[in-house]
């Protein structure tokens, strides 16, 4: 593979990187760090995520507990999770705020279905715009005679085999997230 469409490969598995953090924000039913990742506070007049400011810990499989090590930020923790879309009331006893996961609904695994489908649905919108870029700067190369046609034929196979193998990841992880979802 040439060195043009590995840089570009490199882009598509960001965007699946990025496909996945989207994935771990959505919670499954059972207590997960990763759905705290995108809720930030104010801390020092600076926007923060929570687990900078906080360890977070599961003791059990339904229960989040976050414990700020500067205890100001109880209540600035507490109404950012309240605010976030996360769905889940947090319990503050002075020390600690703990989120407790209820189990899922069978139309509240339907609504975040469809949420998993559409973050997959972007990040492969994401991967063809990656690729029409790719293929925008391949024709200007061969434009300018940098390239031969018959190298662009050959870069547009390898890249369009690159777009697949990514567009299948993403496919994949969608699957396997829904059914964690709908699993009882």
């Amino acid at each position: 593979m040439s060195d043009i469409i590995h840089d570009y490969d490199a882009k598509m598995q960001k965007t699946v990187d990025v496909v996945v953090s989207d994935f771990a924000s959505v919670r499954a039913g059972r207590a997960n760090a990763g759905v705290l990742d995108r809720i930030a506070v104010e801390y020092y007049g600076t926007e923060t995520p929570i687990h900078q400011v906080a360890s977070i810990s599961t003791p059990d499989p339904r229960t989040l507990v976050i414990q700020p090590w500067d205890a100001t930020l109880l209540k600035a923790i507490e109404k950012a999770i309240l605010i976030s879309e996360l769905g889940i009331n947090p319990q503050n006893d002075g020390k600690v705020i703990r989120l407790n996961f209820p189990q899922l609904t069978e139309e509240r695994r339907k609504e975040l279905t469809k949420q998993v489908k559409k973050y997959g649905e972007n990040g492969k919108v994401a991967i063809r715009n990656i690729r029409r870029d790719a293929m925008d700067k391949l024709k200007a190369m061969e434009k300018k005679s940098e390239i031969t046609e018959d190298d662009l034929k050959e870069y547009e196979k390898d890249l369009q085999k690159v777009t697949d193998k990514r567009i299948k990841e993403i496919d994949d992880l969608t699957a396997k997230k829904e059914a964690e979802l709908m699993a009882v």
